[in-house]
């Protein structure tokens, strides 16, 4: 039994019996390759289906018609979302082996063209979790109505196996439940300040300002620092991490952050060519060992969600020009990550464009890509 029907086959088939002409994991099957392939709408993957109904012959046992571009409206705008994320990440976590010790990092993305000023209809946000080391999705929730990523980060957070691993999160998902559904996993976090946590920020601010201003004399903590440049930019940026108890005793309501071991600031000197020179501070807590290095390297990962998952959905798959909404954007987006997942994990060093026409020009090429699948 491949993997696509060992658990996507799992998911409750909203059709009606004995209206149903395809299988339910044929369908996943061809949407996914027809995106990888290029196709970005429903036309698009019924026409990429027809174009390549032969192959399609040895992947789906009996198919005999391939399934028109309205098949996929009805089917994925049906298939309960979480239900599909929940194959998703069974899948995932069966094919995949998550390297322990890597930053997993989480963060939300709105589909902008799932929502709708006119009819007052806001854009859907998909919280993702990406494994930096393994350059894979390892799932993710749709935020649901008239509610926002803070209360979908902690129901994903209980679908992922995080031990072992570095959880990092920005400022929204700095929460004390978060934290705690990450160290009773056996992982670590590392979470991102502003002040939505109440009086946790600017006491972690005092403290380094007046650790800052004795040159941290008598005080457990450690320092490192990077200097890059080029293209047109110097940049230096220093970390201190804090973890003497005298200095985290300062900290308001500390019993409620399960796990805490060290307080984190870095600060970002940044040169552009032909502007002014910028300095930003930023804090964080993290339940990680008092080590610089190793934090600051956790926090510079944490952007690859950035750059590797969200900057690639909307430039390589044209997300945000997507137009749909609920259901069928929420499914459609992670036909998406599945495709992007796979790819990623095709070793050579070809652009996300150039893989996805090869993979439309080449079906042996498409057929190693699929391999996990």
């Amino acid at each position: 039994m491949t993997a696509i029907a060992a658990y996507f086959s799992e998911i409750t088939d909203p059709r009606l019996e004995h209206l149903v002409e395809h299988k339910l994991t044929d369908i996943v099957l061809i949407a996914v390759c027809a995106t990888i392939c290029g196709a970005d709408t429903w036309e698009e993957i019924a026409d990429w289906g027809r174009a390549h109904k032969g192959w399609l012959e040895g992947k789906c046992e009996g198919l005999e018609e391939v399934p028109t571009a309205a098949t996929y409206r009805r089917l994925f705008i049906a298939i309960e979302p979480e239900e599909f994320q929940a194959a998703f990440q069974k899948w995932v976590a069966s094919v995949f082996k998550v390297t322990k010790g890597q930053v997993i990092a989480i963060d939300g993305k709105q589909l902008r063209g799932s929502g709708d000023k006119r009819k007052g209809r806001k854009a859907l946000c998909m919280v993702s979790a990406w494994a930096t080391e393994n350059k894979i999705v390892l799932g993710q929730r749709k935020t649901q109505e008239k509610s926002n990523e803070i209360a979908a980060i902690p129901e994903l957070l209980k679908l992922l196996d995080v031990s072992g691993c570095i959880v990092t999160i920005d400022a929204a998902g700095c929460q004390v439940e978060n934290a705690r559904l990450i160290h009773n996993q056996g992982g670590d976090y590392l979470f991102a300040l502003k002040g939505n946590q109440g009086t946790l920020c600017e006491d972690v601010e005092l403290i380094f300002e007046c650790a800052q201003r004795r040159d941290f004399a008598g005080i457990d903590a450690d320092y490192t620092e990077t200097i890059e440049s080029g293209h047109g930019r110097y940049e230096i940026r220093r970390c201190w991490a804090i973890d003497d108890e005298t200095q985290l005793q300062l900290l308001r309501n500390r019993h409620k952050w399960l796990g805490l071991q060290t307080l984190v600031m870095v600060e970002t000197y940044r040169q552009m060519l032909g502007k002014l020179p910028s300095i930003q501070k930023r804090y964080f807590i993290t339940s990680l060992p008092c080590d610089a290095a190793n934090i600051l390297a956790a926090k510079r990962a944490h952007w690859q969600i950035e750059n590797s998952l969200h900057w690639c959905l909307d430039v390589a798959f044209h997300e945000d020009d997507h137009r749909l909404a609920g259901h069928a954007a929420a499914n459609l987006a992670l036909i998406r990550h599945i495709a992007l997942s796979l790819l990623k994990q095709e070793p050579s060093k070809k652009s996300l464009r150039r893989k996805r026409k090869l993979a439309g020009w080449d079906l042996s090429y498409l057929d190693r890509l699929l391999e996990p699948f």
